[in-house]
Order: C-alpha cells, then sequence, then structure tokens
C-alpha cells in the first residue's frame, strides 16, 4: 500500500486573477489567450495595475494535485518556494502535501503568475518564473516518488536542465516501484524549444502523456493532429490529446476512444486542462477503465471553466454521481 496515490513535480505559483476587457491587454501589450514569461520589472507593473485582484496558489500540476485532493485522494506536490509572504501562503494552500519546505533564504522571490481573464473566457498569463523554475534533482524525494501510484510532471520546468534531471530522477524511483510516470506537455512554444529531449522523455520514461492538439503537432512536427498521433502511440503506450471543446482522443496501444464534451461558453478557461488532468489521473488511481477516467476528466474541466479561478468549487463526486460514474 503506498502512501501517495498522486504525486506532482511543477512549478509553485501564486495566481493573481483579474477580469478585463480587450482595449486593456491592448494598452498594456499583452498577447491574448497564451502564457508568456516575464521578467521581475515587468511582472511588478502588471502586478500594479491590476485592480480587484484574486489570490490563489497556483501552478498547472499544484493545480491538478488540488482537484485530486478534493476527490479525497491523497497527493504530494513538489515545488520550490521562497521563505518569504508568497511562499509561505502557498506553502499553506496547495491542496496537497508540500513535501519540500519554503527555501530560507532563496535566490529568487517565490513566483506569480498574473492572469488576466476577458468576457470571452480567454486568459492571458503573464508569469514570473521566479524560484519556483529552479527545482532540481536535489528537490526530489525518491521515497516520495517510489511511494507514489502515480506521478505527473509539469512540462514547463523542462525549460532548464536540472528540471530535466528533477524529473528523470522521479520517473526512475515511481517506475523502479511499480508506478506510473506521465507529463503534461504544458505549452506548444516549450515543446518547440526543447522538442529532442521531450521525444526521449516520452518514448524511453513515460507511461501516459497528457497534451492538446497544437502541444501534439508540436512535438512531432507533423503536418496535423492525426499525424502527430500516429507518431506519439509509436512512443507511448498511452496518450491523450483534449481539443477545445471537441471530443478528447484516447489512444491506448493503438486502441482508440473519443470522449465527447458538452460545448459551453466558459466563464474562465483558467485551468481546463489542469482540472482534465486531475478527473483523468482519479480515474487512473482508482482503476477506472479508460473511458471513463476520460469523462472523469470532462467532468472536472467542464465545472472549473464555470467560474473564474483554476480549482474546481464545487464536489466533483457529486457531479461523476449524477453522470451515473460511481466514485470510490
Amino acid at each position: 500500500m503506498k502512501t501517495y496515490d498522486i504525486a506532482g513535480i511543477g512549478n509553485a505559483i501564486v495566481d493573481v486573477i483579474t477580469t478585463v476587457d480587450d482595449r486593456f491587454l491592448d494598452r498594456m501589450d499583452i498577447h491574448k489567450g497564451i502564457m508568456q514569461l516575464v521578467e521581475r520589472e515587468r511582472a511588478e507593473a502588471l502586478y500594479g495595475a491590476m485592480k480587484d485582484r484574486a489570490q490563489a496558489s497556483g501552478g498547472s500540476v499544484a493545480n491538478t494535485l488540488a482537484g485530486v485532493g478534493k476527490l479525497g485522494l491523497k497527493a504530494a506536490f513538489v515545488g520550490r518556494v521562497n521563505d518569504d509572504a508568497l511562499g509561505q501562503f502557498y506553502a499553506a494552500d496547495t491542496g496537497a502535501d508540500f513535501v519540500n519546505p519554503p527555501v530560507q533564504g532563496g535566490e529568487l522571490p517565490t513566483s506569480r503568475s498574473m492572469i488576466f481573464v476577458t468576457p470571452d473566457g480567454e486568459r492571458s498569463m503573464n508569469t514570473y518564473l521566479g524560484i519556483s523554475a529552479e527545482v532540481g534533482p536535489d528537490d526530489v524525494d525518491e521515497g516520495v516518488m517510489a511511494d507514489s501510484k502515480i506521478v505527473f510532471l509539469e512540462g514547463y520546468l523542462f525549460d532548464k536542465d536540472k528540471g530535466k534531471d528533477a524529473f528523470l530522477k522521479a520517473a526512475r524511483a515511481c517506475r523502479g516501484a511499480g508506478g506510473k510516470v506521465g507529463i503534461a506537455l504544458s505549452d506548444p512554444f516549450c515543446v518547440d524549444r526543447h522538442r529532442a529531449d521531450f521525444r526521449d522523455l516520452v518514448a524511453n520514461h513515460m507511461d501516459y502523456v497528457i497534451g492538446n492538439e497544437q502541444e501534439w503537432v508540436s512535438l512531432y512536427q507533423a503536418n496535423d493532429l492525426d499525424d502527430a498521433l500516429a507518431q506519439a502511440v509509436q512512443d507511448c503506450a498511452l496518450v491523450i490529446c483534449t481539443r477545445s471543446g471537441d471530443p478528447v482522443w484516447i489512444n491506448e496501444q493503438g486502441r482508440k476512444l473519443e470522449v465527447p464534451v458538452t460545448r459551453t461558453v466558459p466563464v474562465d478557461a483558467t485551468g481546463a486542462g489542469d482540472q482534465f488532468a486531475a478527473g483523468f489521473l482519479y480515474g487512473l488511481a482508482t482503476v477506472r477503465d479508460l473511458e471513463t477516467a476520460g469523462r472523469m476528466g470532462v467532468i472536472a474541466a467542464s465545472e472549473v471553466i464555470s467560474h473564474i479561478g483554476a480549482r474546481p468549487k464545487t464536489d466533483l463526486r457529486v457531479a461523476f454521481e449524477k453522470a451515473g460514474l460511481a466514485v470510490a
């Protein structure tokens, strides 16, 4: 019996969210609908321009683990925060066991992401990575990874060699103890920057991979999504593709499933992919079939886009039961 159902490694970022109109984006030179990395000075200027800010601990994998925790599973999060006010806030607000204490005298401030939500539900993220991007192998406790059924990794951390080393250390420890390891591709630009390393990771160290259309096409420099996924299934046993309102495709060793979604106008698309992963991984951890796991992911994503914020606000177990999906 393992201590943790799911452990994750990701950026430990405080999300700061506000609603704006498109004119604000133009005035502040914010690129709509994408995640953009910013330096400290730019981060401070954007933060100062935000009104009616809402603050919450975030980061892609951390959001997923918070969703998993709300579903009743035991989760552990590996991330790096400074021992400053934001770091202390983050460690107490993670929604999972924060297994790395805040770094005393850390080299950089705790990370934060300014998220600007427009009336169409699109979110434009301007992220100052700060100390969270410094995660390395020394932050990874092999005992925690080995004591977890499933490990989930965040592609954004592939931007530095020490992040890659941390992932490999975690993957070896978890798989060596019979667990499963997977990654979220995170962002097509991140994939572009590290394509060869991502391809090696997917082919040789991952049991499952979650990505959207753009990320899969970027990873394989494919002509279209069908071409990309045909290559992906040669590399990885379990391939999941989310498609922004279109059915989710799940391919396990050549067997393709299509999980329908109900199209809705999002209030805030922040966290849709993170909560899809939470529902899906809940299904995997509780030994559901892949179609059921996919449906759980879709329900979780649908809930989070119905309100502001990247984490669920209602009891998803009730939503699962209404959909005829028994919970553990």
